[in-house]
């Protein structure tokens, strides 16, 4: 999964350069996660590749736009998204 979660990082990096490293890892993991959780409690969970399409394909569709949408979310325990002092972009 690691390996998977990686990959979808870099793909959403390349969609959207307004996003830091870890702001794209973390929209990655709460996607890829939010979508198994969903399928799991309706009894339709077909594994990490089914996981790594949807998720490829939301990147695709709304990738660009990420950087624009403000989480009001709760975060799980263990989320946090680190800045660089000078605040680089990835």
């Amino acid at each position: 999964m690691e390996k998977y979660l990686e990959q979808l990082t870099e793909l959403l990096l390349k969609e959207n350069s307004h996003l830091t490293y870890s702001q794209a890892k973390v929209w990655v993991e709460w996607l890829w996660e939010d979508f198994e959780a969903t399928y799991a409690k309706a009894g339709e969970y077909h594994g990490e590749q089914m996981s790594k399409k949807v998720v490829t394909q939301f990147i695709y569709q709304y990738g660009k736009y990420l950087h624009e949408t403000e989480l009001k979310i709760a975060k799980p325990p263990g989320y946090h998204i680190e800045e660089s002092k000078d605040n680089r972009l990835h």
